[in-house]
């Protein structure tokens, strides 16, 4: 397993580099100039020249880059263009909000998608195609669209939940979960109803194998069967699909924490682009192609465990 672990950590070496290199590659090619959103509309062409000089804006993109890549080595991701602050103590403020959304989400999708499955697999009938057509509202329906409805229904109107802002855990954990519950809600829709036909289909198919026929003849309860058997050897799908779907809720944030007010990397990341903000959006991206790595690795060690063959692959 720990080879399994510093094999994975090694190709992700050079995913970190590519996604910080095309970047910041586009990044410095996208239309605008800093100074003119440090110093305003009024400021003179020297002015700006002057200030692109000593940011070092002038200089090649691949100069740039270098200068960026020798100080993010030993732990400096530099400073805001806008606000002065260290990149890594604004990350490092805003992570906790993305974090506790995708998480959540993602424990929610997990939790109810496999029961879901679960009884569509076991009960099939009407319950099979209930999840078959809740699974197609769910991709239909973009969750910034659901994070409206829901704010309007259960904040606005009803009057229960907060329809914006985030509560830190160590500031009020109660108030942390209400602040989590629409956004969370919103983002997980789609998961669950996808996580719910994937481990429906994969369960029935595990059913549907021999030795399943075996542990019945012996004896074996239907329920062991199930959750102890076919559960398991049905899990690998459904842990790709939860990787995939915890990966991706990573820009899906974006306009969800735009949505509900939530000062997070997402809604970092698109102020920080408005203003052509170039140590941040690094900084972001950075962020998120680490917790891909991470949540790639976790993948692994799941599949190590489902399946030992799978540790020397």
């Amino acid at each position: 397993m720990i080879r399994l672990i510093l094999r994975r950590l090694l190709l992700a070496l050079p995913l970190v580099f590519a996604v910080s290199v095309l970047t910041f590659v586009l990044v410095a090619l996208t239309p605008g100039d800093p100074a003119v959103s440090i110093l305003g509309s009024n400021a003179t062409k020297e002015q700006y020249a002057e200030l692109d000089h000593r940011l070092g804006f002038d200089q090649p993109v691949w100069t740039q880059y270098w200068h960026w890549l020798t100080k993010a080595l030993h732990g400096d991701l530099g400073t805001s263009l806008l606000s002065s602050q260290s990149v890594t103590s604004q990350l490092n403020g805003r992570i906790g909000a993305t974090l506790s959304l995708v998480v959540g989400a993602t424990l929610l999708t997990a939790l109810l998608g496999i029961a879901l499955g679960l009884m569509g697999a076991v009960r099939g009938g009407a319950v099979g195609r209930g999840t078959d057509l809740v699974a197609m509202l769910g991709f239909a329906i973009p969750n910034f669209w659901l994070g409206l409805v829901l704010a309007d229904l259960f904040a606005l109107r009803a009057g229960w939940l907060p329809a914006t802002g985030y509560v830190p855990f160590g500031q009020s954990p109660s108030r942390w979960l209400e602040s989590l519950i629409l956004p969370v809600a919103a983002l997980a829709a789609a998961g669950v109803t996808g996580v719910a036909k994937q481990t429906r289909d994969s369960l029935r198919d595990a059913l549907s194998q021999g030795y399943v026929d075996a542990l019945r003849a012996d004896g074996v309860p239907e329920r062991t069967i199930v959750l102890r058997h076919a559960l398991k050897n049905a899990a690998i799908p459904v842990v790709t699909m939860l990787g995939t779907f915890f990966v991706s809720l990573l820009g899906g944030t974006i306009l969800v924490e735009n949505v509900f007010a939530i000062q997070g990397l997402g809604s970092l990341a698109v102020g920080s682009t408005t203003e052509h903000d170039l140590p941040v959006i690094q900084g972001v991206a950075l962020y998120f192609c680490l917790g891909v790595v991470v949540v790639n690795l976790l993948v692994d060690l799941v599949y190590g465990w489902l399946n030992p063959k799978a540790r020397i692959s």
